[in-house]
């Protein structure tokens, strides 16, 4: 059974940092993309940061997010993190993390395109 396992989210003050980390198991790691998504009320569900997970360290980030966010993974320990600075009160959302068999044409930022999610971490950030 495929699980994705979301932690770290919580409160902070503008400029804060936090890191989520996600920790999957249930399926063969390699040759995935992985990455957060986060929605905010009211807004759809959106790609903040994806890295393949298939080795090259090829990553994608949101223009919102470039220079404050690093998305990395410790493949040893099936575990995506992401790293958060600079954090900004547009930051506030759900956080999820998701997985998508990196098969050809694979809309990256698309949300349907993801099979695997996790239940999700709330991050707030305060003025």
């Amino acid at each position: 059974q495929v699980q994705l396992v979301e932690s770290g989210g919580g409160s902070v003050q503008a400029g804060g940092s936090l890191r989520l980390s996600c920790a999957a198991s249930g399926y063969s790691y390699n040759n995935y993309w992985m990455g957060w998504f986060r929605q905010a009320p009211g807004k759809e569900r959106e790609g903040v940061a994806l890295i393949y997970t298939g080795g090259g360290s090829i990553t994608y980030y949101a223009d919102s997010v470039k220079g404050r966010f690093i998305i990395s993974q410790d493949n040893a320990k099936n575990t995506l993190y992401l790293q958060m600075n600079s954090l900004k009160p547009e930051d506030t959302a759900m956080y999820y993390c998701a997985a998508a068999w990196a098969r050809a044409h694979l809309k990256l930022l698309a949300p349907s395109e993801y099979k695997y999610w996790g239940q999700g971490t709330q991050v707030t950030v305060s003025s």
